[in-house]
């Protein structure tokens, strides 16, 4: 019996002597609250209004969960989830949608991108970072073009630009 607790004990030891830190178990990061991504969704939206375009902004956090949705009065019904599906496939592939279109075009290895269910490979999808990290993404949908919803998402990024450096 005290071989086997001897035996017992020396493979326990090494478990037991190595400490567990509570932190190897958690991971923090960095997300916008609702008012940052309001001021960002409005924002989008004011350029894009006052290029006379009618469009719907969608702001999604890092986990493509929809945070903001405004849409402007005459923006179609389909602008709704499409900015909802540009905003989640940006965070979603971690790139803006713009540079998707053009890596996944027919024909190129990345081509099944656009078949995945919720992927919207449309410009106008782009990613929010703040200090480094992806902390969610906007899509704009609505104006012509894809390049304009782009400039109107970014523009909306800029407008808030001070408060995702910190």
């Amino acid at each position: 019996m005290t071989l086997r607790k001897l035996l017992l004990a020396l493979l326990l030891a090494p478990l037991l002597s190595a400490p567990l830190r509570a932190e190897e178990g958690l991971v923090t990061f960095k997300s916008m609250n609702v008012d940052l991504a309001l001021a960002l969704a409005r924002a989008a939206l004011a350029d894009c209004q006052k290029q006379g375009y009618q469009v719907t902004v969608a702001v999604v956090d890092r986990f493509g969960v929809t945070q903001v949705l405004l849409r402007d009065r005459f923006a179609g019904a389909h602008t709704v989830p499409t900015a909802i599906g540009k905003a989640w496939t940006a965070v979603s592939f971690r790139t803006n949608t713009s540079e998707l279109v053009a890596a996944s075009g027919p024909g190129s290895p990345q081509a099944g991108i656009r078949s995945l269910p919720g992927a919207t490979i449309i410009a106008g999808g782009v990613m929010v970072e703040a200090a480094g990290s992806l902390v969610g993404a906007v899509g704009v949908s609505g104006a012509p073009g894809g390049d304009n919803d782009e400039a109107c998402a970014k523009a909306g990024i800029a407008a808030v630009r001070d408060k995702l450096d910190f």
